[in-house]
């Protein structure tokens, strides 16, 4: 059974239907990079990273050669993805709340400056 020690989330596109980047950490000892989060038809999937070769194809580089591996592999990278897409949410949120309330103390400052 493959143990997934790691998953880092390196990039965040909400825009497209390539959701995310992400290296994969296998028994602390191997790691995969360029693994993406993609939304499909079904929904979001991982896919493996591939090589265009020179008839046009596209070629896993590195895959799990099972599907209880595939499926470990694709649950530890969603997860990730969803807390990263969490936490990505929140930031924006205190990033709003914080312009309110500056604007709401900068109407306060013009206001007593007016009196």
């Amino acid at each position: 059974m493959v143990n997934v020690t790691d998953v880092r989330v390196r990039r965040i596109n909400q825009e497209g239907r390539m959701k995310a980047i992400v290296s994969v950490t296998v028994d602390d000892a191997f790691v995969i990079h360029d693994v993406k989060v993609v939304e499909g038809q079904n929904g979001l999937f991982v896919a493996m990273p591939s090589r265009k070769m020179p008839d046009g194809d596209y070629r896993d580089i590195a895959h799990p050669i099972n599907s209880e591996a595939r499926s470990i592999i694709q649950q530890n990278v969603l997860e990730a993805y969803d807390r990263a897409l969490a936490e990505l949410e929140a930031e924006k949120e205190e990033e709003e709340e914080v312009e309110v309330f500056v604007e709401e103390e900068v109407n306060t400052e013009e206001a007593a400056v007016v009196e």
